[in-house]
């Protein structure tokens, strides 16, 4: 008999298409394995649980409150366990915080910024500003028991600064570790901060602020992911905390259009993604607003919370 090639070709594709579901149909149909397989395989595929949790924090001016206590007050009632302070005159604040503090479930999380100047600079005065200035508030910052101090490389308003080119980025490596080493010494970190190109032109995403902890190999110099610069030069907000790894030390939040409260840009406030590559990454630092207020405080925060914790759950 003679056999067509392309006939038996396609008879026989058809039979190991039809064999392949088949297989697949039956396994799915199969009855449940005993108590003692499903032990065995967990061992071999199951991941264990994530360690991670949403240690929610806020700046001094997210909770309502005239006075520092009464913002406390605020933040203890709604199990905010972080306060992250400017560092902006931290040094003669030590006392007043270390004093607010005592007692209450909240801790300093990070400080942000507060120092003078800008570490690209060229102009040598400028830069010595910006070290001198950093180390004070990283001194008060360990005496706090903060995560780390942000900083910024350069804004993009500030002139005139170095090219981006690699020899800057190798100063930029030479001055982080310099931080990075006092920072340790007093028990905190230097954290870098990627903002998005309307604010800044170096330092924009976090894969490049891990590579530059990485190539420092500091334990003092870590980095950090903000949702809201994450929303302009981010393709994945769980591609960005993933390559943070083991160097991401803290998270800024804020609604994705007007930088308000999570939840005030309605439905483009979702940070599942973002939470589900912490989750993978068994973050239990802390996730702190930064961002502005349209609405009255007392309704708008307690609302924002409560959005994040849900979406936590969902991630």
């Amino acid at each position: 008999m003679t056999v067509n090639r392309r006939n038996f070709l396609k008879t026989t594709l058809s039979s190991v298409a039809v064999a392949s579901v088949g297989s697949t149909a039956l396994g799915a149909c199969s009855p449940q394995a005993t108590s003692s397989d499903t032990k065995d395989s967990s061992k071999a595929t199951c991941c264990t649980e994530s360690k991670a949790e949403l240690n929610l924090s806020f700046q001094e001016g997210i909770a309502p409150g005239e006075t520092l206590h009464e913002k406390l007050d605020f933040m203890e009632k709604h199990g905010v366990v972080g306060f992250e302070p400017g560092g902006g005159g931290l040094a003669g604040r030590v006392n007043e915080l270390k004093e607010a503090l005592r007692d209450r479930n909240i801790k300093v999380s990070a400080i942000c910024a507060g120092f003078q100047g800008f570490i690209l600079s060229e102009e040598p005065a400028v830069r010595k500003q910006c070290m001198d200035t950093m180390k004070e508030i990283i001194t008060a910052a360990g005496e706090l028991g903060s995560t780390g101090v942000i900083i910024v490389p350069a804004f993009n308003q500030q002139l005139p600064v170095k090219p981006h080119t690699q020899e800057t980025r190798d100063f930029l490596c030479e001055q982080f570790n310099e931080m990075g080493t006092f920072a340790a010494q007093h028990g905190t970190t230097v954290i870098l901060e990627p903002l998005n190109r309307g604010e800044a032109f170096y330092l924009r995403q976090v894969a490049d602020a891990a590579s530059i902890c990485r190539d420092i190999n500091n334990p003092g110099v870590r980095c950090m992911g903000d949702f809201w610069h994450m929303t302009f030069e981010e393709t994945s907000d769980m591609g960005a905390f993933l390559s943070g790894g083991d160097y991401l030390q803290h998270v800024h939040v804020a609604s994705r259009k007007r930088r308000s409260m999570p939840g005030e840009d309605g439905e483009a406030d979702c940070y599942i993604n973002g939470f589900k590559g912490l989750k993978m990454l068994n973050y239990t630092n802390y996730v702190s607003f930064e961002c502005g207020c349209q609405g009255d405080h007392n309704v708008v925060v307690p609302a924002a919370l409560e959005l994040l914790r849900e979406q936590w759950k969902k991630a």
